[in-house]
């Protein structure tokens, strides 16, 4: 099933409003059902309070004590004493039971009059106000004292308080549309501003993502404009690897191409030209299969579509035969190798993956070495790893280029020229396989002093 989506001034709208009723259903709560309650549970303790000080209170001062409490406390008071008089207090107060000539109330007052209970607490609705009443008997030695109060409040304030709430409701939502207009407003107009730059941006077309007043719509803006640098940069090596690989493919192609037609045309009688032709096409041949063959790998260590097979093995010795390969170099070219290592380095890696990173750490530095055709490989033991460094003696990688160097084809003076040896793709192939290995490894590079490749194997 698709979801449903809503557009986000639609969703502010709702939230703010959810928001406000939220708010004004808890302010109705408290200030009309939650208040009724306090305040009954207030008159009721207050009564019962009231009655324990009545009872407590001397006969002599029984009939001040009740002014009293009738007009300090919002009571009405009926004292029927033994002597017959009766006695009233404060029962002209609004929403007073007592004194009215109430059948029901009159035949209350008898029934307790009569009864043999000492103090008892009646609830009812007093009818004249529709409201809950509460009343207290008491029996003194002097006579029967009936105290009243009404449960709800029943003043003009609650009206108002109502009325007001009903307003206050009608203008908090209202208030609510408005500022969630402008909010939502507020905040979407930089989001579609970003959403139409973001759309240029995905079809390829790079655009500049300005700064907002909006925190987190800034930061996102900001993290667009580094995926935007970084799709150039991508789409720059991109162009610079087509161009490169095809330069790389065309190249040897066309060697073969020239010189087998040499070979049918002119040098097919002269058995020493035919064979130093011939050799030229093996050679380049053979760069060409080194160029497909690196591809390949490159594809399937980023793809991770080979499992590593780890085993123990000699570093040093595996050096060796590796170096082997270049004695024709030596010879041909007058590269010179310099090595140290420790006489024994056993490791556990992927042996031929391994070995392959020294191959091409070797050949790129082969190719970047200086004048004096100078490589210089070092194993050094540490307390836990052995570092393997392979150094030129080149003109150096500036120092913002270093980060970039790892990927395919780089240049860092953007002019693709053919390699003595290998194929471009050597440090890409270096770098996925000893990530997957999960070694250490970088490079350091002096200005006109050379370039240090490295990386670190731990220990058996």
């Amino acid at each position: 099933m698709t979801k449903k989506l809503s557009s986000f001034s639609r969703k502010t709208l709702l939230y703010l409003v959810f928001f406000i009723t939220t708010i004004l259903l808890l302010l109705w709560f408290f200030q009309i059902i939650f208040l009724k309650y306090s305040y009954e549970s207030y008159q009721v303790k207050n009564l019962n309070n009231l009655v324990d000080t009545i009872q407590n209170t001397p006969i002599l001062n029984l009939s001040t004590t009740l002014e009293k409490i009738a007009y300090q406390q919002e009571v009405c008071v009926e004292y029927f004493t033994n002597s017959g008089q009766t006695l009233k207090y404060n029962t002209l107060m609004n929403g007073c039971a007592l004194g009215k000539n109430n059948t029901e109330i009159l035949n209350l007052e008898t029934d307790f009059i009569n009864s043999n209970i000492d103090a008892k607490s009646y609830r009812l609705i007093n009818k004249e106000y529709e409201a809950k009443a509460y009343i207290y008997g008491i029996k003194v030695d002097s006579g029967t004292i009936f105290l009243n109060s009404t449960l709800e409040e029943i003043s003009g304030a609650n009206v108002v308080l109502k009325n007001q709430l009903i307003y206050l409701t009608i203008l908090a939502i209202i208030l609510a549309c408005v500022i969630a207009f402008f909010l939502s407003k507020k905040l979407t107009e930089p989001i579609l501003d970003i959403t139409k730059k973001a759309k240029k941006l995905g079809s390829g077309t790079y655009v500049k993502f300005p700064e907002y007043d909006i925190e987190e719509v800034n930061d996102l803006a900001k993290v667009l404009n580094q995926a935007g640098s970084e799709m150039l940069k991508t789409d720059e090596l991109r162009r610079d690897l087509m161009a490169n690989v095809s330069h790389d493919l065309k190249t040897p192609l066309t060697m073969i191409k020239a010189y087998a037609e040499m070979v049918r045309d002119l040098s097919y009688k002269d058995d020493q030209k035919r064979e130093e032709h011939c050799n030229i096409i093996m050679n380049e041949v053979d760069r060409l299969n080194l160029l497909v063959n690196d591809i390949l790998t490159l594809s399937k260590n980023e793809a991770n579509a080979e499992v590593l097979e780890i085993e123990e093995f000699d570093l040093v010795k595996e050096m060796k035969e590796i170096l082997k390969r270049y004695e024709i170099l030596k010879v041909t070219e007058d590269y010179h190798f310099e090595v140290s290592s420790p006489k024994k380095a056993m490791i556990k890696a992927d042996k031929s993956k391994l070995s392959q990173v020294i191959y091409n750490l070797i050949n790129n530095a082969i190719n970047y070495t200086g004048k004096d055709k100078k490589v210089k490989i070092h194993i050094k033991e540490e307390t836990h790893t052995y570092l393997v460094e392979i150094q030129d003696t080149g003109k150096g990688i500036h120092e913002s280029d270093l980060p970039y160097i790892w990927n395919k084809y780089y240049k860092n003076d953007k002019n693709h020229q053919r390699n003595v040896v290998g194929t471009g793709l050597g440090l890409a192939i270096v770098k996925t396989i000893l990530e997957r290995h999960h070694f250490e490894y970088g490079v350091t590079s002096k200005k006109n002093k050379g370039t240090t490749f490295y990386f670190r194997v731990n220990k058996m």
